[in-house]
């Protein structure tokens, strides 16, 4: 008997329970080449926006992202499709947040068919207004402001 590589089906049928999207965007037609295919730069332009969110509420202000650690296209996103970007932190540092986006497309705006199209883990630095790396705030002073 072996044992099966992960076999997770990308075309899902719904959008993760029990989450809130940080983005909900619908590519346009200057978002695509000729055949209607979205550039891979505009997705990772949203991704970007998607896991600073996250990161921005952590750092408590400035972050600047450091690293693309990871970033693979599962489905092709095409013009028209309901993008819904989720963002997770899955690692702090001193001044560093590392943030996983999973992104997922309702096509043709019927919920009935949602598919996985991109996933990635990006690394943020919290920074001044100097623009220079700065620690991150303690978890107790950000819950106490709330």
């Amino acid at each position: 008997m072996t044992t099966p590589v992960n076999t997770a089906p990308t075309h899902t049928n719904r959008l993760p329970e029990g989450k809130m999207p940080q983005l909900r965007v619908m590519p346009a037609p200057h978002d695509a080449n000729v055949y209607g295919d979205v550039f891979g730069g505009w997705i990772m332009a949203q991704v970007d926006i998607a896991g600073s969110l996250p990161a921005t509420r952590r750092a408590n202000g400035r972050v600047a992202t450091i690293a693309v650690n990871s970033f693979l296209f599962k489905n092709p996103v095409f013009v028209g499709d309901l993008l819904s970007f989720y963002a997770d932190i899955v690692k702090v540092g001193n001044t560093s947040i590392t943030v996983y986006v999973e992104v997922y497309a309702e096509r043709n705006r019927l919920q009935a068919n949602i598919v996985k199209v991109t996933e990635a883990t990006l690394t943020y630095v919290a920074t001044g207004e100097d623009r220079k790396p700065r620690q991150l705030p303690p978890l107790e002073s950000l819950i106490s402001h709330q």
